[in-house]
């Protein structure tokens, strides 16, 4: 199943319910054709590669220390340690744990530093990295990846590929039949403009044999999923 990159730091977000948002102009391998949104649905690839404390507001600071005590782990990839299909930690030389499911609800594309600061209330990346980011690649817009997170119940445990390695932003992951056939959420699309609370959908949703649940609930969802889109202007 295909998997897209990201800092752990910013899985952790995601997975706490802190952001629902991603920011990607793309690395050096995209940087001709900037970031491409080449899939609706994927799982979400911890990784530390580029990962740095200071391009992380100051109180979510503290959150990178504890993901290094989690996974065991370090920025020089010191103090590693084997995994088991029992254990939370992974290695990152040789295991990695993949906790989270996406589902993108929209993609925008901003070219406007303005409008790129007032999501600042929507995730943990500090204002100098956007604006670092925002600059880098001038010519080509930052996409606003608007998600939909799922937490999968039982972490997929994965071989680490040396294919994975460096500036590229999708792999693929093998996963087995049972996960890829389990979840319901492949070509639902929601009308979120006209969302209305419904407690039987969310009845129907709990006795439906599932692998991943929503981190944040419907109602929160969609009232800041339409804040969002309000800020941005859309």
């Amino acid at each position: 199943m295909i998997a897209l990159k990201e800092w752990a730091i910013i899985c952790k977000a995601l997975e706490d319910g802190k952001q629902m948002l991603l920011l990607r102009k793309g690395g050096i391998m995209e940087y001709r054709k900037g970031f491409e949104v080449k899939h609706n649905e994927f799982l979400l690839y911890p990784t530390f590669e580029h990962q740095s404390i200071e391009s992380i507001k100051a109180e979510y600071k503290e959150k990178i220390k504890e993901i290094l005590g989690e996974h065991n782990t370090s920025y020089n990839n010191n103090n590693k340690k084997k995994i088991d299909k029992n254990d939370n930690n992974f290695n990152t030389a040789s295991n990695n744990i993949v906790k989270l499911l996406a589902k993108v609800e929209d993609v925008i594309e901003i070219s406007d530093k303005f409008t790129l600061s007032e999501l600042r209330d929507y995730h943990i990346w500090s204002d100098e990295y956007v604006t670092m980011r925002m600059n880098y690649n001038p010519s080509k817009p930052m996409n606003v990846l608007l998600l939909r997170i799922y937490k999968i119940r039982k972490p997929l445990i994965v071989d680490i590929n040396d294919k994975w390695a460096g500036c590229k932003s999708w792999i693929d992951i093998e996963t087995d039949r049972e996960f890829q056939n389990s979840h319901k959420l492949k070509g639902q699309n929601t009308d979120y403009d006209n969302y209305e609370s419904n407690s039987n959908k969310v009845e129907i949703l709990k006795n439906e044999k599932t692998l991943i649940d929503p981190v944040i609930n419907d109602d929160i969802f969609y009232e800041t999923l339409n804040d969002i889109r309000k800020v941005i202007g859309k």
